[in-house]
């Protein structure tokens, strides 16, 4: 999963940044409006956390920006207000969930999931392809009985293969979806070794990942 998080308060950035990278997530931060508009500009989010109050202006702005030209992105507003009128005004605005600071950690990664889930073409939880299962929710993978220990990066990989099962994703793509912004030290190649890592560990599996020279990966399961 790739997320924007637009939240000027450094501290609470930071830790919201900690926790979604610990659990699979890449994280991209704009302290402001104009840095958020940048990254939507040229990069595509699976999720958008947006605080209401930034330096430049209301969180508002951009979400009704966002959903003027037909973007739906799932956007969860950060908000310090009470007030019923605001989050109504909010969710009126276009955005599909709220959170009222201060806030706990794991709620704001439960409701993050939930939204993500729900884009999903496929809204099960858990998918079951010959003798492999993946729980996305339960970040869990088997092979048979038996669990296979995948790194963060490994998993939001295979999550990406196993929603396009199919499909060639493009290495961009793939890349995308399991770097951020601030992985500035991170080339291209760090890609191919996550997935030569990842089929090592599929290896047994009724899925394999193939390669399709100049395009990207593919998954697809064994006869």
């Amino acid at each position: 999963m790739r997320l924007l998080l637009v939240e000027d308060t450094f501290d609470m950035a930071e830790a919201i940044m900690i926790r979604l990278e610990r659990s699979g997530v890449a994280c991209d931060l704009a302290k402001t409006l104009e840095e958020a508009r940048d990254c939507v500009e040229v990069q595509r989010y699976d999720v958008i956390v947006l605080d209401i109050n930034l330096p430049d202006g209301l969180g508002t702005e951009l979400l009704k920006e966002l959903r003027s030209r037909g973007d739906r992105t799932p956007v969860l507003m950060l908000t310090a207000e009470f007030s019923v009128d605001n989050r109504v005004s909010s969710l009126d605005s276009g955005a599909d969930d709220y959170l009222v600071k201060p806030f706990d950690y794991r709620e704001l990664e439960a409701r993050i999931r939930a939204l993500y889930r729900r884009e999903l073409a496929d809204k099960a939880e858990e998918f079951r392809i010959g003798n492999l299962t993946f729980n996305a929710s339960a970040r869990l993978v088997r092979r048979d009985d038996s669990p296979i220990s995948l790194t963060r990066r490994e998993f939001s990989l295979l999550e990406i293969l196993i929603h396009n099962r199919g499909k060639t994703v493009s290495k961009e793509r793939l890349f995308e979806g399991v770097f951020s912004f601030q992985d500035t030290d991170v080339s291209m190649n760090a890609l191919e070794l996550y997935i030569a890592r990842l089929r090592k560990k599929l290896s047994g599996c009724s899925v394999r990942i193939e390669t399709q020279r100049g395009l990207g990966y593919k998954l697809d399961a064994d006869d």
